[in-house]
């Protein structure tokens, strides 16, 4: 384990995915879950060009990985709407800070995502109840709202 700077600890098993084939891929990967914009809950707004900058790819080289993540190995979604990405496996890799505390960064966290659906999707691989259980409280009141204005 690595403490980042969210205070939460990074679980140093992501090296052996074996799903990613080459060592730009796993620079990629630890850039997506350890960048400054990262946050508490591994949904977080951020630009392909922010990417390519911190990175020093190419824009064409970021867009292929992040179609390559997205597409190939399901490991990420991005909104380019709102700017969001989302990271499928940030339950496995993120052991979170333990408390109220962390409870209520998550709740703000949470509060700010645009797109629900990003919320569902990194839920799936969240392991622990209580928290599991707060991201679907925030999709399933979208879900809610959504059928009540149909």
């Amino acid at each position: 384990m690595v403490k980042m700077k969210t205070g939460q600890m990074l679980n140093t098993d992501f090296w052996k995915n074996s799903s990613l084939v080459n060592s730009e891929e796993k620079l990629f990967y630890l850039y997506l879950l350890t960048n400054l914009s990262t946050n508490h809950i591994g949904i977080y707004q951020i630009t392909k060009k922010q990417i390519a900058f911190e990175l020093g790819y190419s824009l064409d080289t970021v867009t292929l990985l992040m179609e390559r993540f997205i597409e190939q190995y399901n490991l990420v979604r991005y909104n380019s709407t709102t700017l969001e990405l989302a990271i499928k496996n940030w339950g496995l890799h993120i052991e979170p800070i333990k408390g109220k505390r962390n409870k209520s960064y998550l709740f703000s966290e949470l509060s700010n995502v645009e797109d629900p659906s990003l919320i569902s999707y990194v839920s799936e691989s969240i392991t622990q109840p209580e928290i599991r259980n707060l991201y679907e409280s925030f999709f399933e009141t979208e879900r809610l709202s959504s059928s009540l204005k149909e």
